[in-house]
């Protein structure tokens, strides 16, 4: 299991977790949610108490990971499976992404 935190502009809007590669597992932050201001992280999954599930990496942070070749230098540079989604979200979301979201590794 793998686990990470969700900013948008820099506030912790929820966690991330990756159960087994056919089972993710996205949940608001109760204290994100406390506010009633804060945005969701995106259209498909608006703000609510019951986490989302999917068999499958949800289609808004799947859509933040590079392709082609771009995907496979970031593979080989943080020695990862190209097939990783999860992991190449883990090592290249954190920093210099394109919108408000970065991920973090969640602390265990």
């Amino acid at each position: 299991m793998r686990k990470c935190e969700v900013f948008l502009h820099g506030i912790k809007a929820g966690e991330l977790t990756e159960i087994d590669s056919h089972n993710y597992v996205f949940a608001y932050d109760r204290a994100y949610l406390s506010d009633k201001t804060n945005p969701s992280v995106c259209l498909a999954m608006p703000l609510r108490d019951e986490p989302y599930r999917s068999d499958r990496l949800f289609p808004f942070f799947f859509n933040m990971l590079s392709e082609g070749e771009n995907r496979q230098m970031q593979a080989r540079l943080h020695y990862i499976s190209p097939e990783d989604d999860f992991g190449i979200l883990l090592a290249t979301a954190g920093t210099d992404t394109i919108g408000a979201v970065t991920i973090k590794p969640a602390a265990l």
